[in-house]
């Protein structure tokens, strides 16, 4: 093999906390934890989930969009009013920074769904409808976070230039995530930038989803569309699918998603009833299941889950210090944000890392 040899294929850098108290973190601070992961990325991409970032508008739903056409504007923003109250519509605020360049166009609207079902989350299959139809039928509008109290905000260009590019340094919110990409199979656009989200759900990954065409034809039967030209979206529509459709446990779904192999299920000393519940997950969710090598990072409004592939081929550390959880690819990033952790610790492969927020809390 050449010296000059530099394609890492590990590569992308995951990070993540979250106060479990609700206290409230700079986002500066998982800016510094990513910028310290920058050779795990090449600057085609980067990104950040920030939760709790939106109080004076807690009940409303956050529609982050991006912007390529003008016309997509009008079109998308006549579509959204017949869909929603909107009680705030705003640019998104940016500063110029080196290493961003040629932004599409980039606005926010804190709505409302005008159909309600007496759901206290406030009708969340109307908005991910009107998301599906935003992204997929209007040309050069695409919805890249839609929960509530919560946003993404992502780019072509190194982590930390996009945390400087949106400002981030002025939010504060309980959660974080981050991550700097390395694309390999796929291209470099905004859209396809980490996080992917929807509704209060959003994922951060390094790896490859190579059961991505099964997946995405799963997901097509419960009106999911994957139009953001990266194989990571189909996660977050599955873990969306799992939990808040078919009322799984994030446990479950996570077993659901990376179950246990066959020879470890047909094992004489495993507990018959557990044996059963295994059987019948592999069989109910075989189209659900993900191949191929992956760290996750998941994120909701209630906490934090850390989470790899059945044979962890990408790597994954986790740590506490106090109410703090911390989760990322490698410890130099926890160490930026925690420098004395109490425990430091090599996730499980299959089994996730849940941090949760305190029940007491508000968010």
């Amino acid at each position: 093999m050449s010296s000059d040899w530099t394609k890492e294929i590990s590569g992308c850098g995951l990070a993540g906390l979250i106060s479990r108290s609700g206290a409230k973190i700079c986002g500066e601070v998982p800016i510094r934890a990513i910028a310290n992961l920058r050779e795990r990325g090449n600057g085609l991409g980067g990104g950040f989930a920030g939760y709790g970032i939106y109080p004076a508008y807690s009940s409303h739903y956050a529609l982050h969009v991006m912007y390529y056409r003008d016309a997509a504007i009008d079109q998308t923003e006549d579509f959204l009013r017949g869909r929603f109250a909107i009680e705030k519509r705003e640019t998104i605020p940016t500063r110029p920074t080196e290493g961003i360049s040629d932004p599409p166009r980039l606005r926010r609207y804190f709505a409302l769904p005008h159909r309600t079902t007496g759901d206290p989350s406030g009708d969340p299959d109307a908005v991910m409808s009107a998301v599906m139809h935003v992204n997929e039928d209007i040309d050069g509008a695409y919805v890249f976070s839609s929960g509530r109290n919560m946003g993404a905000f992502k780019a072509v260009g190194f982590a930390e230039d996009v945390g400087r590019f949106y400002r981030l340094d002025e939010y504060e919110g309980y959660t974080w995530t981050a991550h700097g990409r390395f694309p390999t199979n796929t291209e470099a656009w905004w859209g396809g930038a980490h996080p992917f989200c929807l509704l209060d759900y959003s994922v951060v990954h390094n790896g490859e989803i190579s059961s991505y065409g099964i997946n995405r034809r799963y997901l097509e039967q419960y009106g999911y569309k994957c139009t953001l030209q990266t194989d990571t979206e189909v996660m977050v529509y599955l873990l969306d699918l799992l939990i808040r459709r078919h009322g799984l446990t994030i446990e479950t779904a996570c077993e659901a998603l990376a179950p246990r192999f066959w020879k470890t299920i047909d094992r004489p000393d495993l507990d018959p009833d557990e044996r059963e519940v295994l059987t019948a997950l592999r069989i109910t969710y075989a189209s659900a299941m993900v191949n191929g090598p992956f760290a996750i990072l998941f994120a909701h409004s209630r906490g934090l889950v850390g989470f790899n592939d059945r044979i962890k081929l990408r790597p994954m550390v986790a740590a506490e210090k106090g109410d703090m959880l911390y989760i990322a690819s490698e410890e130099a990033a926890i160490r930026v944000m925690c420098d004395s952790p109490d425990r430091v610790w090599t996730p499980q492969a299959g089994h996730p890392v849940v941090g949760w927020l305190d029940e007491s809390v508000v968010n």
